[in-house]
């Protein structure tokens, strides 16, 4: 493997990032260092975690053929560690000031190198936002603490005005969020305690071409940069909660139209703050933790909230959906009235039963609206699974129908499987670049996926072998941020027919995987209704306890 020259300086990797280099495990790596006597020695011991020359480890992965060239994007992203080691939130925002030609300063020469390679393939706001999931999912991002995934933003997007002239984020982090809802020619405003995430924001505002976008630095809740400010939209994510926000110095602010916030709720001073910032008749939409909606200690926001009909809309979302934690979160939703509210209801949407990688369509989940009255009890719950219970007709529908698809799915999954056997001898060594059967005119490229052009090609047995764990390494990380490249893979030389098996063998393998993924959906639906209808009332245990479906087997 030829080690590429702007990897050659000196820079240090850990053994997750060479682990991601080679697309292996990090036992892997421990594995090559106690076994290898001529593994690289550490250059840095380090209290935590050795760190290792990054020249000496590609050229000891190419003598013994334990990975392969990296991508464009895993290259540039392996620059910015080493040029940027203790902010790499720094590095992404010079990044992005530079190819959005806002930067007073050039980044260092390798990332500006690395930057122009990639510029060749990719537009920079792609670039740039390949480099901000990349950071969201990062052990580095530790000077930022805001970042809001796809997922949230595409669950916010169904429950935002779109046409907001004005949208306002007091907690922008790396902006996605703030860039993401509203009109295309909306004045974007926020704030952000950090000064590299607000230039970051400003960079891909530029590169995005929307509207008037501002981004101003501080604290928001001890040093808000926006006093008398407001938005059509007000969008926020807080920070991680926290008793350090800033109460003891905060008691007499006129942001606390509700109630003073517990010193342990900062997400209810989040969430006050977002509205303060609301114009009359504009809508708010911050994202809080389960617990907020029934602690008792926020009882009286949340009553004052209801009682003064500010509260349109309670969103429970499923698992997986925030950046820092694998629990499920909420919505809340509010608008300021223009005048006296004549609110009568919250309505409550549960979607905890949503696959958080699809798109998200509200009223395919039980939703009701709940009188106000009837949520100004004891506790002032909130909680949208404790309101919105499904019909009882309902729960068994989806109970037999996701049934149905189970066993569907299963018969489909046997019959699917792919017929191999022992080869009989190794693949040719000879292997030809995707790159140049298209510089070739001999396939094409769309949307990830080969299309042969040429009779003497199959597109199955192509895209086969594009997945290849050996191209796979080489185009992208161990975490999947960073998609495949594909004109950098390699397929090995096969005669027509021998493709053609080869294809057939590729496309059960993605039958099999499409049914796997679909059995697994069934599964999880039948067994929620399953859940729900025994644990609400709506189902019981069968008289004689055999199976609901197919033979009792």
């Amino acid at each position: 493997m030829d080690v590429p020259a702007q990897l050659t300086d000196d820079q240090q990797v850990s053994a997750a990032d060479i682990a991601r280099i080679a697309g292996v495990t990090r036992a892997a790596v421990s594995n090559w260092r106690r076994r290898h006597a001529d593994f690289p020695d550490p250059v840095d011991q380090g209290a935590a975690s050795p760190r290792f020359s990054l020249a000496e480890v590609q050229t000891w992965l190419d003598r013994q053929d334990k990975g392969g060239q990296q991508s464009p994007e895993v290259r540039l992203w392996h620059e910015l560690r080493g040029a940027y080691p203790d902010s790499i939130l720094r590095g992404v925002a010079d990044a992005a000031e530079h190819l959005a030609g806002a930067s007073p300063e050039q980044p260092p020469g390798e990332v500006v190198e690395a930057l122009r390679t990639l510029s060749e393939t990719e537009s920079p706001q792609s670039i740039v936002a390949a480099l901000v999931e990349r950071l969201s999912g990062s052990p580095q991002r530790t000077d930022t603490d805001v970042t809001t995934t796809p997922r949230m933003v595409r669950a916010i997007q169904c429950f935002c005005d779109p046409s907001a002239d004005s949208v306002f984020d007091p907690a922008t982090g790396t902006g996605t969020l703030l860039l993401a809802v509203g009109a295309l020619d909306a004045r974007r405003t926020g704030q952000d305690v950090l000064p590299d995430a607000a230039r970051l924001v400003r960079a891909r505002a530029r590169l995005a071409s929307r509207g008037e976008t501002e981004v101003r630095v501080g604290d928001s809740l001890l040093d808000d940069q926006w006093e008398g400010h407001t938005a059509a939209l007000v969008i926020c994510t807080p920070p991680a909660a926290t008793t350090e926000w800033g109460r003891e110095r905060l008691l007499m602010d006129g942001r606390w139209v509700l109630a003073l916030p517990p010193k342990a709720e900062s997400d209810l001073a989040w969430l006050q703050h977002a509205f303060a910032h609301t114009a009359p008749g504009g809508q708010t939409v911050v994202t809080m933790p389960t617990a907020a909606a029934h602690r008792r200690t926020g009882r009286r926001i949340r009553a004052e909230l209801v009682r003064r009909g500010l509260l349109e809309e309670v969103v429970a979302l499923p698992a997986g959906m925030a950046a820092t934690h694998a629990l499920p979160v909420h919505l809340w939703i509010l608008r300021r009235p223009n005048g006296n509210s004549s609110a009568t209801h919250v309505r409550m949407t549960d979607m905890t039963s949503a696959d958080p990688d699809e798109p998200f369509s509200p009223e395919k989940y039980p939703r009701v609206e709940v009188p106000l009255i009837d949520l100004l009890d004891d506790m002032v719950d909130l909680s949208p699974t404790r309101h919105a219970a499904p019909d009882p007709d309902d729960v068994m529908a989806v109970f037999e129908e996701a049934g149905d698809r189970l066993t569907r799915t299963l018969a489909e999954l046997g019959d699917a499987l792919p017929a191999l056997s022992p080869a009989t001898g190794p693949l040719p060594s000879t292997h030809v670049r995707v790159a140049d059967l298209i510089d070739g005119g001999l396939a094409s490229l769309s949307g990830g996926r080969i299309e042969a052009a040429d009779d003497g090609l199959d597109s199955d047995f192509l895209n086969g072998f594009l997945r290849s764990p050996a191209n796979t390494r080489r185009s992208t990380s161990s975490s999947g941020t960073f998609r495949v490249d594909a004109r950098a893979a390699t397929v090995p030389r096969l005669d027509r027919s021998t493709q053609r098996a080869y294809g057939r063998a590729f496309k059960s393998v993605e039958q099999v995987e499409r049914l796997a993924a679909e059995l697994s959906r069934a599964a999880e639906q039948m067994c929620s209704a399953a859940r729900e209808g025994l644990t609400s009332g709506h189902l019981a245990p069968s008289a004689d306890g055999e199976s609901g479906f197919g033979d009792g087997a």
